[in-house]
């Protein structure tokens, strides 16, 4: 199992969001063949850090027929510096023959003393705090999504400032 270093400057920019070498593509937003075509011709280009350049597909089955079939070619014969990550809840809605080209990594939900650590550190490195009871609030009410999680931690936020109690949560 492989850790990012987070030392590194490529490791930086990932976690910075500001990495030219790992690129985010919500395919709710991008779901027409159109869209694709013209990823397809962004992805000639080589890594800047990196030994690759990896887009991020979010919600991927949203994407239309006509949109897989064209990144089907590209899965099918992928540039040896290109990595895809294709992301989604709802797995049955991606064609067999696009499934057939991926590997399946399965995620678990976080569990809530990792959610609750991983809160804490965000509100600290914020300047921030929380009581213990605010936070396992905030933890439990996420579900094990860490997205969802920091989405919470920011409306708390939001409303009681950088002082998060009981009170602001109710």
């Amino acid at each position: 199992e492989k850790r990012p270093c987070n030392l590194c400057l490529s490791c930086q920019e990932i976690t910075q969001d500001r990495s030219l070498d790992v690129l985010q593509i919500d395919g709710a937003a991008n779901p027409a063949v159109d869209d694709v075509r013209e990823l397809r011709e962004v992805m000639r280009y080589l890594p800047i850090l990196g030994k690759y350049k990896i887009y991020i597909i979010d919600e991927v089955h949203m994407l239309s027929n006509a949109a897989f079939n064209a990144l089907l070619k590209t899965l099918e014969e992928p540039p040896p510096h290109l990595v895809f990550i294709l992301a989604t809840t709802e797995l049955h809605k991606i064609p067999a023959t696009v499934l057939s080209r991926c590997q399946h990594l399965a995620f678990r939900r976080i569990g809530r003393m990792d959610m609750e650590i991983q809160l804490r550190k965000v509100l600290s490195d914020l300047g921030g705090q929380m009581s213990d009871s605010a936070l396992s609030f905030i933890a439990k009410a996420s579900e094990g999504s860490l997205r969802d999680g920091l989405s919470l931690l920011d409306q708390a936020i939001a409303y009681g400032g950088l002082n998060v109690t009981e009170e602001h949560l109710a």
